[in-house]
């Protein structure tokens, strides 16, 4: 064969090659088919309550751990998923996978990742958290407990909370049964079942060690924290997975721990199941989450501010600012009530009324009780939809702590943009001056592992003062061309200035 033949063999080889490697990354990243057509026939299996299991009837006593064990253990899935990444953004560990070959050098570099999630129904929806999936990933693949595996798609998000929902085509799947988070009470026994470490299908056990914790570990726009601590042993890996009690009910996605070394230090922390269904069910039936809102900014109550209302106890949350057109405004409610219950549920700390508002869907009439210039009274609130508006003011309410920088911002005063480290930050115009304010941090981003918080305003990076969004993405241009650390100038809305490393 001649020189020429060879090397058009050799050309003809290789595109042949590209031509089906795009083909597989086409498959493996391509579009899947909507879910929602699917929701009428779904069935979820809930507890009846009282004090014996779903299945053996027997007394609290009287239930062994490894009956609860063998009973939730199928409805636990291993998730691997795969993520675009650079080199900054994830590390290169036994939980980030990086591939790194000839090919990556000129395509996407993507990580591998792993996680945990729970079967809720027969036809194969599964919950886990969104941190697990993210708005990137495709690829996931789900594994049972019996070594079978199914390619998964997700069904929806919500970032707000951490939830997510996955569909998977299975058959002769076993659906955990979902109890009542409510009923909880610290002290409970409790286990957590899932793949720390990719060790598949590991239980530990635990009791409820605190209820309505906020850890501020969700960087969404709108976060809702309303966990369940326990001190069952979580690890990387248990993300998605179940919390269950002594009767062999689901009560808690696994979400996140507490510590300094990476890994389980006594503390970790999962969704109630109660909020968890009611995204899981939104997504399924609608396609998106129903969620109302009451249209108030609000503010932990301090003994100080208590005595200056003229209240006997600290108790309740303190109305810092009502949203024109939200249900709060409607119905009456002004800045400085102090909001005691919501319903029949007390609340006397930002949290416990955001989860339990989120429980609620807009037209929903709920009952407020609040405390006013000496007086308590009730209002009956209709809630709203979740409108861009409402986000709006509330944006507004955010910076409620530099409305002495600025005069009455209005909605056509705000800007937004994205920038690469993971950030989402806000221009509000004033008449002496601009100023930068941090509206949201990406979780794991370089913004985020630097300490940069919401309602954090921007004053220089590396030592120039930016005012406008050309300036601070000038500014983060020059520092990474550096390839160096960059230095971010914050001020904190208590008027603290703190200098934070945005590493390269």
């Amino acid at each position: 064969m001649h020189f020429h033949q060879k090397l058009f063999s050799g050309i003809l080889l290789l595109m042949i090659g590209m031509v089906l490697g795009a083909l597989l990354m086409i498959y493996r990243g391509g579009l899947e088919p909507d879910d929602r057509a699917e929701v009428r026939v779904t069935e979820i299996t809930r507890s009846s309550g009282g004090d014996a299991t779903p299945e053996t009837g027997m007394n609290l006593p009287e239930v062994p751990f490894r009956n609860v064990a063998e009973d939730l253990t199928p409805s636990v899935v291993y998730i691997e998923s795969s993520v675009s990444v650079d080199d900054r953004g994830i590390p290169d560990d036994g939980y980030h996978d990086l591939e790194d070959g000839f090919w990556d050098r000129f395509m996407e570099r993507r990580a591998q990742t792993i996680g945990s999630g729970v079967i809720i129904s027969e036809d194969g929806y599964i919950i886990t958290n969104n941190h697990v999936v993210g708005e990137d990933r495709n690829g996931i693949r789900v594994h049972l407990n019996d070594k079978r595996y199914y390619e998964a798609r997700i069904v929806g998000r919500d970032p707000s909370t951490d939830i997510a929902v996955l569909k998977i085509d299975a058959t002769d799947i076993r659906p955990a049964v979902l109890g009542d988070s409510e009923e909880l009470k610290v002290g409970d026994w409790v286990m957590a079942i899932g793949n720390p470490f990719q060790l598949q299908s590991t239980v530990t056990a635990g009791i409820v060690s605190a209820l309505g914790r906020d850890v501020d570990i969700i960087r969404d726009q709108m976060p809702i924290e309303h966990f369940i601590q326990t001190d069952a042993a979580i690890n990387q890996g248990n993300s998605g997975g179940a919390l269950v009690n002594a009767h062999g009910e689901l009560i808690g996605i696994n979400t996140a721990i507490a510590t300094e070394s990476g890994t389980y230090q006594g503390y970790g922390f999962a969704v109630p199941i109660n909020m968890a269904f009611k995204i899981a069910k939104d997504i399924i039936e609608y396609g998106q989450i129903r969620r109302g809102m009451m249209g108030v900014s609000i503010a932990s109550l301090s003994q100080d501010r208590a005595k200056d209302l003229g209240m006997d106890k600290i108790k309740g949350v303190e109305v810092l600012e009502v949203a024109s057109g939200g249900s709060a405004d409607n119905a009456g409610l002004q800045g400085g009530d102090v909001i005691l219950k919501v319903g029949d549920y007390e609340v006397n700390e930002p949290n416990q009324l955001q989860a339990r508002v989120a429980m609620l869907d807009p037209e929903d009439e709920v009952e407020v009780t609040y405390y006013r210039d000496g007086d308590i009274d009730t209002k009956t609130l209709t809630l709203v939809d979740r409108e861009d508006d409402i986000i709006t003011s509330w944006q507004q309410d955010q910076m409620q702590p530099y409305q002495d920088l600025f005069i009455e911002p209005q909605e056509e005063d705000i800007e937004v943009r994205e920038f690469e480290i993971g950030l989402e930050v806000a221009k509000i115009m004033d008449e002496d001056e601009d100023i930068l304010i941090v509206l949201q941090v990406v979780a794991g981003s370089p913004a985020d592992m630097a300490g940069l918080r919401t309602e954090h305003r921007i004053v220089e990076v590396d030592g120039v003062k930016v005012e406008t969004f050309d300036e601070l993405e000038e500014a983060l241009a020059i520092g990474m061309s550096d390839e160096k650390d960059i230095n971010i100038l914050v001020e904190t809305p208590d008027g603290e200035q703190q200098e934070l490393q945005v590493p390269y």
